[in-house]
């Protein structure tokens, strides 16, 4: 349990911002982050609902500093 909340907290964060700066829309990175973490709650490695909370908490984090990369990009630009 103590692993996968660790998991939980880092993971979806990163990959949200791995994503982002890899396709450069926010939008991409966060649908391929959901569909990573739905086929692996779907292959049963969610145990509870404290790691969904978690993950989901992790997302949102993530998403804002993808929207923080996102804007210092087009700062650069103009």
């Amino acid at each position: 349990m103590g692993t996968k909340l660790i998991m939980a907290i880092f993971a979806p964060a990163l990959l949200v911002v791995l994503f982002t700066r890899v396709t450069y829309s926010r939008t991409v990175g966060l649908l391929l982050t959901v569909a990573l973490i739905a086929a692996s709650s779907y292959k049963g490695y969610v145990g509870s609902w404290l790691i969904i909370i978690v993950d989901a908490a992790s997302l949102t984090a993530g998403l804002w500093f993808a929207n923080r990369f996102i804007n210092k990009k087009k700062e650069k630009i103009a």
